[in-house]
C-alpha cells in the first residue's frame, strides 16, 4: 500500500546528478593519476560546480552546466596544484558518461510498469543529459528529459520546477520528485512537489524552508512508497 502522502502521484521526476548518476564516477574511472588526492579533487569539483550554479543565478550571469562543470574542475585541480590539460579533458569527457547507480534501472522499470510518467529535471545542459541517458541505457525508461536551459537559470529557482508541471501536464501536488541534494529536495517541496529525499550519503537536512515528505537511502525504496 502506498504511503498516504504519495497516494495520488501521477509522475515521478528525478534530479540527474547524484540522484540517478554517480558524480564521482568520472574521477573513479579516469583519475588514477591523482593518487591519494582523487577523492578530495572529486569532492571539491562537485562542491564548486554547485556553488557556481547558485552564484551565477544570483549574479544573473547564466552559462550552461557544461561550463560550470569545467570551471569547477579547473578550480579543484588548481587547488591541489595539478596542471594536466590532458587529464582535465579526459575527466570532462567522462562526465558525459557517468555511471548510473545500481538500483536505478530496476526502479524506473517498476515505475514504467505501473504506468507512472517518468522524467529527469536537471541543471544539466541538453547535450550532457542526452549523453548520460544514452550511455546508461535509461532512454527507454523516461518520458522526458528536462533541462534548466529552457528557462535560463539553475535550481532552485521555481521556474525550473515549473518546467515539469508544464511539460508533463501534471499538477505539482501529483508530482513525486527525487533528489539526493538536500537543498534541491527542500526547494522542490517548497514549490509544491511531493518529495522523497534520496539521502545516499547520510547528510544532515538543510535549514531552509520546507522539507521532504520522505527520506530514503536509495531509489530501491521509492517503489514501496508508491505502493509497488
Amino acid at each position: 500500500m502506498a504511503n498516504s502522502v504519495f497516494s495520488d502521484v501521477g509522475a515521478c521526476v528525478f534530479d540527474a546528478y547524484g540522484t540517478l548518476f554517480d558524480v564521482h564516477s568520472a574521477i573513479s574511472r579516469g583519475g588514477q593519476s591523482l593518487g591519494e588526492k582523487a577523492q578530495a579533487v572529486s569532492d571539491l569539483w562537485r562542491q564548486k560546480q554547485l556553488e557556481y550554479t547558485w552564484l551565477r543565478s544570483l549574479m544573473r550571469v547564466h552559462v550552461n552546466f557544461r561550463q560550470v562543470t569545467q570551471d569547477g574542475l579547473d578550480f579543484a585541480l588548481a587547488s591541489h596544484g595539478i596542471v594536466d590539460p590532458a587529464l582535465r579533458d579526459h575527466l570532462m569527457s567522462l562526465y558525459f558518461t557517468l555511471d548510473p547507480y545500481p538500483e536505478v534501472r530496476d526502479c524506473l522499470a517498476s515505475l514504467n510498469g505501473a504506468g507512472f510518467k517518468t522524467a529527469i529535471l536537471s541543471n544539466g545542459s541538453p547535450d550532457m543529459l542526452e549523453a548520460a541517458v544514452q550511455s546508461s541505457g535509461l532512454a527507454d525508461h523516461l518520458d522526458a528529459v528536462l533541462s534548466v536551459e529552457d528557462v535560463g537559470i539553475f535550481k532552485p529557482d521555481p521556474r525550473v520546477y515549473q518546467l515539469a508541471v508544464d511539460r508533463l501536464e501534471v499538477e505539482a501536488p501529483r508530482i513525486c520528485f527525487m533528489s539526493s541534494n538536500a537543498w534541491d529536495a527542500a526547494a522542490a517541496s517548497h514549490f509544491g512537489f511531493v518529495v522523497a529525499w534520496v539521502n545516499r550519503f547520510g547528510k544532515e537536512r538543510e535549514r531552509i524552508p520546507a522539507a521532504p515528505a520522505a527520506i530514503i537511502k536509495d531509489l530501491s525504496e521509492l517503489p514501496p512508497l508508491l505502493g509497488l
